[in-house]
């Protein structure tokens, strides 16, 4: 049995779960996955959202501005506010690692101390991420390929009619098998494989004041030879018109990922970088 001090994951509840979980998981379509309710300890969840709500500008996010998305992310655990660092703590700890190895099937499982692409999202009004699959190997650990994605939503009172949902879609593009609404304490799980393809596409329509909001960790196993291959963008059945921007927004995205993985370059860089060149404008 997997135990904790502490009550940010409560491993009783989700332990004694866990061979339910790990069969639904393993048996999911479009591919590998779950998606759980009340996952984190309210209060903490709820002072996670009260240091969120005093962030601000100056303190360290990264823009993720181009043609294929529009959000902002803060990866820098020594930049994150204390209770939030204690969550993602607890997350990259053994004990979790062993839980998600247990419900995923996938043995030796690791952390990511540098939270590349992860730690915490947010996007506002207007925000969008088109439809992906997920960099492969980490830009700094070539053996590390990545394997399994933590998203664990933030937002409280948030409304249907504000869209945001996260999209899971079939391996060959053709339809979409399952969408979820990134409501408070909810948290999905789900293998990043080459061909695991999500995003939500669909700008929100949140008030200006309203943010949508997660915890992101992606987990990795080490191997001799991992399959590379950048963030890899599509386009939606009915985006034809589409299909150009996104292809030299992925060309970019694929020589910055060579750049960074060669030179060691932050997504500050690439903020700036594919803004200027995918020629970003309204969709």
């Amino acid at each position: 049995m997997i135990t904790t001090t502490k009550a940010i994951f409560d491993y009783d509840k989700w332990n004694s779960k866990l061979d339910d979980l790990s069969k639904k998981y393993q048996g999911a379509s479009p591919y590998p996955h779950i998606v759980l309710e009340n996952f984190l300890d309210p209060e903490v969840l709820d002072t996670c959202i009260e240091e969120f709500n005093k962030l601000n500008e100056s303190d360290g996010w990264i823009n993720y501005k181009h043609y294929n998305e529009d959000k902002r992310g803060l990866n820098k655990i020594d930049l994150l506010p204390e209770t939030i660092r204690e969550t993602i703590n607890e997350l990259n700890s053994p004990a979790f690692l062993k839980w998600l190895s247990a419900i995923t099937g996938i043995k030796n499982l690791q952390k990511d101390d540098g939270l590349e692409g992860g730690g915490i999202h947010q996007s506002g009004k207007g925000g969008y991420l088109n439809i992906h699959a997920d960099f492969t190997v980490h830009p700094h650990h070539r053996n590390w390929q990545r394997r399994v994605n933590v998203l664990v939503y933030l937002n409280p009172d948030w409304k249907e009619e504000y869209g945001g949902k996260l999209e899971l879609w079939d391996t060959q593009m053709k339809a979409c098998e399952e969408k979820v609404l990134p409501v408070y304490n909810r948290c999905v799980i789900f293998n990043t494989d080459a061909d695991s393809y999500h995003g939500h596409p669909e700008p929100t329509t949140c008030p200006a004041d309203v943010y949508r909001r997660s915890i992101a960790l992606y987990y990795y196993t080490v191997e001799e030879n991992p399959y590379r291959r950048a963030t890899y963008y599509q386009t939606r059945p009915g985006e034809e018109n589409k299909k150009l921007m996104v292809g030299l927004d992925n060309a970019m995205v694929s020589l910055y990922t060579n750049i960074k993985g060669r030179l060691g370059s932050n997504d500050k860089v690439v903020s700036n970088i594919l803004k200027l060149f995918s020629g970003r404008k309204k969709r």
